[in-house]
């Protein structure tokens, strides 16, 4: 298969008539290197087949070499002026690596979507690869236990605490996803949420994830909580109309609910993410920027989206103690949210001396190991009141 690369941004700058003409002009000249007997098609939208007979994996490395030279070497002529082109080539050798049609097809795509991400205008050929199945493997079994624990309301809830760092009275807890096994064990969310993420899944997990959660704000009256959500969820009509429904057959949740969205989330296009930021404001939810300092989301996109809280990334803050560079930044972040009247959570606060720096630097809230790591059972059950001893 051969691909032409970033057509769409052509379509963008010049219009579909030029990319159209793109189109032409390469399959002219692809095909004014073929050989006898050799066939070429067009397979969809930015790609051609080619099928070339009577080929050794040296020959086919020579042609590929061939065709990729005659797209990029010369500019294309089109009425809105020239335009540069490059192409990648994924291909695969029939019948040794391929038994049928379509596994010969799925092959070369395969390998073209590998060769496009790696760099634009190269060629790649499909060899076999042991890990590579070995994870596909993978892939099936847990696709299948995530769906499985889904339908069997075997995905879960763990309730890490937030305090105020100055007196240390619980200001709300985080909702982490766990996924309750055939054998009993229990996966927490890295294990859980980057495979969904992975496989497409994510958007089923973040829908169980948000009904636990305003079930249990509708069951638990004094509890705040906050829940996480995936990239590709923020911008889901369906969690919409979830969470819209949700919030009308239980008032008032929305103002104990606090979703936190990741920094990759945040430096999208801001007009959606504010949208996305607005609605959520309407019910009364607050936002949260989760791990802020791992990206590149700036204070004055926060301002403009109109963030109520951000999390600092714990990477920074578990060696706050120990590092003069995580002291600075840490201390940085923390007064510049304070200007913008922005609140911040310290995360993974490991000891005392760390959470009475954050306290003295004027951080609102702290979680970590120090406070207490996530729990299935629900803290307000039992003894909610409880305050953790401030330090001296």
């Amino acid at each position: 298969l051969i691909g032409i690369d970033h057509l769409a941004r052509i379509n963008d700058a010049f219009g579909f008539d030029v990319a159209d003409a793109v189109i032409a002009e390469v399959a002219s000249r692809i095909r004014a290197r073929l050989r006898g007997g050799d066939v070429l098609g067009r397979f969809s939208g930015n790609k051609f087949g080619l099928i070339l007979k009577n080929c050794t994996v040296d020959d086919m490395h020579v042609a590929a070499e061939r065709f990729l030279a005659s797209i990029r070497d010369e500019v294309v002529p089109t009425k809105s002026g020239p335009v540069s082109v490059t192409a990648s080539i994924g291909a695969v050798g029939v019948p040794r690596y391929a038994r049928n049609t379509d596994e010969a097809i799925n092959r070369a795509h395969e390998t073209l979507d590998g060769a496009k991400r790696r760099r634009a205008g190269s060629y790649s050929v499909w060899r076999p690869n042991v890990e590579r199945d070995a994870q596909r493997r993978v892939n099936i079994r847990v696709t299948d236990e995530i769906v499985t624990a889904l339908n069997e309301r075997r995905i879960v809830m763990a309730y890490e605490p937030v305090v105020e760092a100055r007196s240390r009275r619980p200001a709300f807890h985080e909702c982490l996803v766990r996924m309750e096994r055939d054998d009993g064990q229990m996966l927490l969310a890295p294990d859980i949420v980057p495979v969904a993420e992975r496989l497409g899944l994510i958007r089923l997990v973040d829908h169980r994830v948000l009904e636990l959660v305003i079930a249990e704000l509708a069951n638990s009256p004094a509890v705040q909580l906050s829940l996480n959500i995936s990239p590709d969820t923020t911008m889901d009509p369906d969690w919409w109309a979830s969470i819209e429904s949700l919030m009308r057959a239980h008032p008032g949740v929305g103002e104990r609910l606090i979703v936190e969205i990741t920094e990759t989330v945040a430096i999208q296009d801001i007009d959606d993410v504010r949208g996305f930021v607005t609605r959520l404001k309407n019910f009364g939810s607050r936002i949260a920027i989760d791990d802020f300092g791992a990206g590149y989301t700036s204070f004055r996109n926060l301002r403009k989206l109109g963030v109520d809280i951000v999390k600092i990334d714990g990477a920074f803050v578990q060696n706050i103690a120990n590092s003069a560079d995580d002291c600075a930044f840490v201390q940085t972040l923390i007064d510049l949210a304070r200007r913008l009247q922005i609140k911040t959570v310290a995360e993974w606060v490991q000891d005392e001396e760390s959470a009475v720096m954050l306290r003295e630097w004027g951080c609102d809230y702290i979680q970590g190991r120090l406070i207490g790591l996530a729990s299935s059972q629900r803290p307000w059950g039992a003894g909610a009141e409880a305050v953790l001893p401030a330090a001296g």
